[in-house]
Order: C-alpha cells, then sequence, then structure tokens
C-alpha cells in the first residue's frame, strides 16, 4: 500500500503561486516561497489557510480553534476554543455535548489518548548533550551516572492529539490516534511501565499540551512509586498549555531535575501562521514565562529550545529572531538545530543542507547564545 508520504510526495520541484519562481525549496502544499511569505502577508495568509483547511478537514478537525458566541469556553490550552453545541475544540478530542464540555471516551485525570515506549540511555533526545540521561551533568543529585546513563532507560509518552497544524510534522502518524480515538491508556498502567531501571519520562506527541491533567497525574504517582530514586520528568513541547498548567510542568521539572523543551517553530507570526496554523503569541509567552524559573536550578537547564530548520522556510533570518529572543531570556539557554526529514505535507521537500545548519549555528553564536548544538546530524545533506 502507498504510505501517506508517497501519496503526497511531489518530488522536489514547485512554482511560487505569487511571484512565479520555480524552486526545490517551494512546498507544492503551499505554494508559496519564503520571500513571498515575507513581502505579501496578507495573501500568504489567506493562501495558507486554505492548505489548512483542506488538510484539517482530511483529518475530521476543525479549521480553526473555535470561537462561537454562544459556546462553552474550554480552557486547557491557549487556544481557548469556544465550543459550539454538539461541535468539537480543535484538538479533537473535547466536544459540548448537552451544554457541558466533555472529553471523548473518558479522557481526563485518568485516562489518556496514548501510547508509550522505552528508549535506552543516552538517545537521541533534544536536550541529549545537557540532560542527565544523555551527559555528565546532574549527577548524583538528578543522576545515577557521572556519565550518560546507560544501562538505564527513558519511559517515552507519546500523546495522541496536537494544539497545531504544522504542515512539516515530524509525528504526524498521532493523527491517526486523534481519529480513530484510540488507543485509551489508563493511569495505572502508565505507572506500572515505570519499573527500576526507568530514569526519565518523557511526555511529547502530538503534544502534551492537549492532556495536562493525566500527564501531571502521572507525573506525581510515578514520583510517589519511585520514592528515594530518580525520575525526571520532561516535556517536549509547542509550548501552548495554559499558564496555570505550564507552571506545575516547571515545578515538578524543576524538582525532579528535568527540562521543557519549547518548539519554537518560527519568531515572525506571519510565518508561523503559514507553516502551523496558529498564532505563536501566547507559545512565545510561555518561553518567557517558564526562563523565569531558570536562576532556580542553575546547575542544570531547566528551559531548552529548538527549532526545525525546514528548507526554504527557516533560514538565517528566522533564526536570528529566535535566538534574539532566547537571548533576552537568557543567553545560557541550550537551543538545538534539529535537521529536517521530508514528511507530511512537506514531504516534497529536501532534508536540511549541512551548509544551512552549520550557517544558522553560526548565526545563533553571534546572537549571544553560550550553549548550541545540531541535532539530526545523520539527515544533513
Amino acid at each position: 500500500m502507498e504510505s501517506f508520504n508517497e501519496k503526497h510526495n511531489n518530488y522536489f520541484n514547485s512554482t511560487c503561486i505569487l511571484c512565479k519562481k520555480k524552486s526545490n525549496l517551494v512546498s507544492k502544499t503551499l505554494g508559496i516561497c519564503l520571500e513571498c511569505i515575507r513581502k505579501y502577508p496578507k495573501k500568504s495568509r489567506r493562501i495558507a489557510s486554505v492548505a489548512h483547511k483542506k488538510i484539517r478537514e482530511e483529518f475530521s478537525l476543525p479549521q480553526f480553534p473555535p470561537k462561537d458566541q454562544d459556546g462553552l469556553r474550554c480552557g486547557l490550552c491557549i487556544n481557548n476554543c469556544k465550543i459550539g453545541l454538539n461541535n468539537k475544540g480543535y484538538c479533537g478530542l473535547r466536544v459540548n455535548y448537552g451544554n457541558k464540555i466533555i472529553s471523548y471516551r473518558g479522557i481526563g485525570k485518568s485516562k489518556a489518548l496514548v501510547e508509550w515506549y522505552y528508549d535506552s540511555l543516552p538517545t537521541n533526545c533534544v536536550a541529549d548533550w545537557v540532560c542527565p540521561g544523555c551527559s555528565n551533568s546532574g549527577f548524583p543529585q538528578y543522576s545515577y551516572s557521572s556519565t550518560p546513563e546507560f544501562g538505564y532507560k527513558n519511559l517515552a509518552v507519546f500523546f495522541g492529539a496536537c494544539t497545531l497544524n504544522c504542515l512539516f510534522c515530524q509525528n504526524w502518524h498521532f493523527r491517526d490516534m486523534t481519529q480513530k480515538l484510540a488507543p485509551i491508556r489508563n493511569i495505572d498502567e502508565l505507572v506500572n511501565a515505570v519499573d527500576s531501571r526507568t530514569s526519565c519520562i518523557c511526555f511529547f506527541g502530538g503534544d502534551p499540551s492537549t492532556q495536562m491533567d493525566f500527564a501531571l497525574n502521572a507525573s506525581q504517582k510515578a514520583g510517589q512509586s519511585k520514592k528515594e530514586k530518580h525520575l525526571r520528568i520532561c516535556w517536549e513541547t509547542n509550548g501552548t498549555m495554559s499558564k496555570k498548567y505550564l507552571k506545575k510542568a516547571v515545578e515538578i521539572s524543576l524538582k525532579t531535575g528535568g527540562c521543557i523543551k519549547f518548539d519554537i517553530k518560527a519568531y515572525d507570526s506571519n510565518l508561523y501562521f503559514v507553516l502551523t496554523g496558529s498564532s505563536n503569541k501566547n507559545t512565545l509567552k510561555n518561553f518567557e514565562t517558564a526562563s523565569q524559573f531558570i536562576y532556580k536550578r542553575k546547575n542544570l537547564p531547566l528551559v531548552i529550545a529548538s527549532t526545525l530548520l525546514v528548507p526554504g522556510y527557516i533560514d538565517e533570518i528566522e533564526i536570528k529572531k529566535i535566538s534574539e529572543f532566547i537571548y533576552d531570556c537568557s543567553p545560557d539557554i541550550p537551543y538545538k538545530l534539529l535537521g529536517f526529514h521530508p514528511q507530511f505535507y512537506m514531504s516534497d521537500l529536501t532534508p536540511t543542507s549541512k551548509k544551512l545548519a552549520y550557517s544558522c549555528l553560526e548565526t545563533a553564536k553571534r546572537c549571544g547564545l553560550t550553549n548550541v548544538d545540531i541535532g539530526n546530524r545523520n539527515l544533513l545533506l
């Protein structure tokens, strides 16, 4: 059977519908080049909206976070959906049923749309060059070893829904879970998966922002089962959880030696919308909020930033803007530049080039950031 990426692969050549230039750095799904996105923000947003609408419809999801005048407010993430009667929220997990916001299939503090697996440490973590499980940091307070924790493992917890609509999503298969509303797992199953060799849990997906009640509750219960032993709690997120959940996530990561890895997809608000279908305003605010707590644990990074280097759309100009933003929060915040693999609706682009990756690395350093690294180096062309 033809795979999703094979079905949507357009073989690396498209023409920008605005400037008419043909390039392998233009995704056919968008049909707009980066230069025109910057030059014609209103036109590019309208064009991108059509693409996002089509994709959301393919997966039976609302085009935008609903803002029904007579609807009920969800409030679990910063999309702040106001859901009309018998309609569902942007993430696809919550519905206004009988003028009451409920979650499908009992999703909440004790159940989640989620699956998990073990990663042997050290692993390909966004924070691998600074985290206790994969480096020499955090010992003995937060790590079993003064070197990477060989013999231990990470419990990777993958949530099956998201708060954005990234055209380049590297984990797009979470949408199959959203559509099927399966598998639904209970909290005891997850807690029981934390064994004597599990030294960290990483919540990702999709995004944990969609199911923070479950993630926080599971973190607390798992920690109780591992008293006097290391169990770091980490988050890999687009940063769209509501502020009350963000602060709780910060607290538990601070206490356990974990970290919060923010995926800053773009700084320019128009480019961010074109690529994700959403605003980055509140995500950047959440990053600033989390950064205010880093002084409480100076010997081990709490907040980490990353950006996927999507060819043709994320360039040195964008990395400069993001780096300057991070620098204003703290120049010591670690920043990972990630190699891109052609996926989802941008499967027609090439992987990130070495030239772009190393140029962006130097750009971030020139902006004053003291701890920058390149991830997914094996993908670079």
